[in-house]
């Protein structure tokens, strides 16, 4: 008997705890219409001829502005900024002075962050994703997104919380990859600069428009 019991309230509390998860993400989609913070991204490629792959780290900070505005600065190892101002997708890489612009609607599927900065709410997110709550992990509140249309880039997110800020992101795509994104300092509806998610290229830099 005792052991039944502890069964069922440690299953009520694993499902208290996902419960967590999607509240959270409530709460964020309802309050966070902008925010700010640092992050380091690990990318993990699918193993190659049965070896596995050495993970790739980056960092840089991160900006977003709900609906549709973000921006990602990459500093470390190299220098890259990605920025969606609302229409379009500019992705801007230092080193090679080059420029890919795209429009934005047909982009985002393949964009960090572009689930949460750019859907308008909660009821948007459902239209396109499957939201599940997942259980609690390395001290953070977890939601499972399915992308409901087979046929992009995207395989899932999982989406991490702590209280109601963004604290990570887990990406996985349709071709195996990777990317677990960690937010640090995070600031939500901070007064940001006008202007921020405004880009425009470089004078010399070369536009590629695929």
């Amino acid at each position: 008997m005792k052991k039944a019991v502890a069964a069922i309230l440690i299953a009520a509390s694993a499902q208290w705890a996902s419960a967590d998860g999607l509240k959270s993400l409530e709460n964020f989609m309802k309050t966070a219409h902008s925010g700010r913070a640092d992050f380091t991204q690990i990318v993990t490629a699918p193993p190659k001829d049965g070896q596995a792959q050495r993970p790739k780290q980056s960092s840089g900070s991160f900006a977003f502005q709900r609906p549709g505005r973000f921006k990602f600065v990459y500093q470390k190892p190299f220098e890259q900024t990605i920025v969606a101002d609302g229409q379009t997708l500019w992705l801007y890489d230092v080193d090679l002075n080059q420029v890919t612009q795209r429009a934005q609607a047909q982009a985002l599927g393949s964009t960090p962050a572009a689930l949460l900065a750019s859907a308008p709410d909660m009821a948007a997110l459902r239209a396109d994703y499957a939201l599940e709550a997942a259980p609690e992990q390395d001290g953070l509140q977890w939601v499972q997104a399915t992308p409901k249309a087979r046929d992009g880039q995207l395989k899932s997110v999982r989406v991490g919380f702590e209280g109601d800020k963004l604290a990570a992101l887990d990406i996985l795509d349709s071709f195996g990859q990777r990317s677990q994104i960690r937010f640090t300092g995070m600031q939500l509806n901070p007064a940001l600069p006008a202007g921020s998610f405004q880009f425009k290229p470089p004078a010399g830099a070369d536009l590629l428009k695929p």
